[in-house]
């Protein structure tokens, strides 16, 4: 043993042993450092060691002998034979520092984590997390491969601050939609994903003691996200309105108080964060919504980060408006944008951010100094599919034309089917997802096994993996603590799944279905 640091446990620094094989008892002053040798000389003695005590220098008492004396005793008892004992006490002082930064304090938990691991437990149709399990389009697969098979150079790094060909087509392809003239150079940062996207989002815009407001129910990344980069998250929430007996809610009942969401702007305010369409809701915000959130972000001076992954996927005819296309906002909205939900391939991990060079510019010094590089492949390929979307939009040939009207139609098979259980749909106008109300059955079984402070939609979740077979996300994880218990009756289905999929979930509600029968 070259070094005994006691630093993290016995709070002195390291000393040498005197010969090989000794282990030190700190430098503790002579009466604790003798006592505490005279204690354990047997016990390391019995390993082949020695104790040995040494004067400490001058700097401080050492604070509580009673505590390394249970500390080292617990070590004996869980030592394993035939383990050096010196090599044992250096490996558990070495780690006794704290090693996490305080910044991932009350983050570490995951629900996707949690409810994947139990799903796969169990003998599940899993609708809870987002992706489709049906292929992309072939013109899509088609330039993956071609990345992959033509030019070797693909296979090496590429700009840091994204694929030529690929931030060229987004400048072209966004610009027509927004309203602007978009440098492929200055405007565009492409990104390990839309979660790369908002991650050097906040790290670029976001301060110590920032205010980010963030609009409830919200996708999960957003507030640690903001806790991560020194910011503090202020929720205003959506508020559902009344609905008539018998009739289904809709996503589009669920609105901002115009009030309420004024007088979260301060002086502190840094960002408000929107996601339209939203997930989990499916709401999609009108035009007369994002003209009051960009009124008050301009009046306050406040930057938009808006979230728009599943600008395509809207149904029934409704309309998605990009928040910076409004007048006044371009100047100060980051646009994020993911090829996965955009061409079904949520594996490929490309997303982008579109924005002006007074905010891209600090983004850019995040990426330099994080990723730095995104794969070249997936961003040819990415560029080759919007090239090919470019040709074609708006025209029936168009994939992101044919897409929604295909996952409308699995949208409407899950809303007829879940009611058949009791199950009572929010039917969404966008996104990959819908809510569920499960007030009938808080009613009717209110005491799920469970913590007794935990949510009811985590408890029925767990129940209807268990006992139902099917998998879905309870919505409280989608609010902040306070507003946790006021939701938890509703929980998330994803519908963007192939027939077959959908076809296992009708036989698990006819099977819940009958059981339900007297």
């Amino acid at each position: 043993m070259d070094t005994c640091n006691l630093r993290g446990t016995l709070g002195d620094e390291a000393v040498k042993p005197r010969r090989p094989g000794a282990v030190c008892v700190g430098s503790i002053p002579w009466p604790r450092s003798h006592f505490l040798a005279r204690a354990f000389s047997s016990l390391f003695s019995a390993s082949g060691g020695e104790v040995t005590s040494v004067p400490r220098p001058k700097g401080g008492m050492f604070r509580n002998v009673a505590a390394i004396y249970l500390h080292l005793a617990g070590l004996f008892q869980r030592k394993k034979a035939g383990t050096s004992l010196t090599r044992c006490m250096h490996q558990t002082f070495a780690m006794s520092k704290r090693l996490q930064a305080r910044r991932l304090d009350g983050i570490d938990h995951n629900p996707w984590v949690e409810f994947g691991k139990m799903a796969s437990e169990y003998d599940v149709v899993n609708l809870g997390q987002g992706f489709p399990d049906f292929p992309p389009p072939d013109f899509a697969i088609q330039a993956f491969q071609l990345a992959l098979n033509s030019d070797f150079m693909l296979n090496q790094y590429t700009k840091a601050f994204g694929y030529p060909p690929l931030t060229k087509i987004l400048a072209s392809f966004f610009g027509k939609l927004l309203g602007q003239e978009i440098d492929p150079l200055k405007n565009v940062l492409v990104t390990v994903g839309a979660y790369g996207a908002l991650f050097t989002a906040f790290q670029a815009l976001v301060d110590e003691g920032d205010e980010v407001i963030i609009v409830e129910p919200f996708f999960d990344c957003y507030e640690p996200m903001t806790l991560m980069a020194g910011g503090r998250p202020v929720f205003v929430t959506l508020k559902p309105s009344p609905t008539q007996d018998g009739e289904l809610d809709s996503a589009s009942n669920w609105q901002l108080d115009p009030t309420e969401l004024a007088s979260k702007f301060t002086s502190r305010t840094k960002a408000l964060i929107l996601n339209t369409p939203n997930n989990p809701v499916g709401k999609v915000f009108s035009k007369a919504e994002l003209e009051l959130v960009a009124s008050l972000c301009q009046q306050h001076d406040v930057i938009c980060i808006s979230d728009e992954v599943y600008q395509w996927l809207v149904y029934d005819g409704h309309q998605h408006i990009s928040i910076a296309s409004l007048p006044g906002m371009w100047e100060r909205t980051l646009t994020i944008g993911s090829a996965g939900k955009s061409f079904s391939a949520t594996g490929w991990k490309v997303g982008w951010a579109l924005g002006p060079d007074s905010l891209m510019k600090h983004l850019r010094t995040v990426h330099q100094n994080t990723i730095y590089h995104c794969p070249t492949q997936g961003q040819a390929a990415v560029a080759q599919s919007f090239q090919h979307e470019q040709l074609h939009f708006g025209q029936p040939s168009s994939y992101f034309v044919q897409l929604p009207q295909a996952v409308q139609r699995y949208r409407d098979h899950m809303i007829r089917s879940l009611q058949s259980v009791g199950l009572r749909p929010v039917v969404p106008q966008g996104s990959y997802f819908l809510i569920a109300d499960i007030s009938d059955f808080k009613t009717q079984m209110p005491d799920l096994p469970g913590d007794a402070d935990e949510p009811y939609d985590r408890r029925f979740v767990k129940w209807m993996i268990r006992n139902k077979g099917l998998a879905a996300i309870p919505v409280s994880v989608f609010y902040s603590t306070p507003h946790r218990k006021q939701f938890d009756h509703y929980v998330r289905f994803c519908f963007v799944k192939d027939e077959s999929t959908l076809q296992a979930m009708d036989e698990k509600l006819q099977k819940w279905k009958d059981e339900l029968r007297p």
